[in-house]
């Protein structure tokens, strides 16, 4: 019996340690029993792919296991899981599947609305296209300061306490300070 383990420490036990493509074949027996349009799940993770867009089974495992599946309802409805609790691609891959399939059987079961408010969670978040204001004004530095990594993770925690959506901020004005600081610290690192 061969042992995985989880982020947190956890060791799963299994008989056979599954492939990517194993993995993979069963995210697609998933979406082929879901209302899914044709030719719209998308499979990511950070294995180079194949000419056809599948993640190589031959590669060593990336540094960041996690994955993410898209997808897109027959109804429109534009999806995404990830998961990233095992230490193995194929693992998390199979996560997906397994996931997906205990949604299904919650569906069959007559919890529909229960399975809706569980897709909800997993639904993309729309594309924003923002324009990005100089890190300086967002962090409110004067353009002549000589800025340190200490003083902009400072501002970036002043600002995020209000700026935060559970404090009643907004996720655009939160992104919008996360992209600031992480453009701040490249500069002045």
């Amino acid at each position: 019996m061969k042992e995985n383990s989880l982020a947190g420490g956890q060791v799963h036990a299994y008989k056979k340690q599954l492939s990517v493509w194993d993995s993979i074949q069963r995210i697609q027996k998933e979406m082929d029993a879901l209302t899914v349009a044709d030719g719209s799940c998308i499979v990511s993770t950070n294995i180079p792919t194949r000419l056809d867009g599948v993640p190589r089974s031959d590669r060593a495992e990336p540094r960041d296991p996690g994955v993410a599946v898209y997808w897109t309802s027959k109804g429109g409805k534009k999806q995404c899981m990830a998961i990233d609790i095992y230490d193995r691609v194929a693992d998390n891959l199979a996560a997906v599947a397994a996931t997906l399939e205990a949604l299904r059987a919650i569906k069959r079961h007559g919890g529909g609305e229960i399975l809706d408010r569980a897709y909800a969670g997993f639904a993309q978040l729309p594309a924003v296209i923002v324009t990005q204001r100089p890190w300086r004004d967002v962090l409110q530095f004067h353009p002549q300061t000589k800025v340190t990594a200490e003083m902009v993770k400072n501002a970036f925690h002043a600002l995020a306490s209000k700026r935060h959506p559970d404090v009643g901020g907004s996720h655009d004005s939160m992104s919008e300070l996360n992209a600031a600081r992480d453009a701040a610290l490249k500069e002045v690192s």
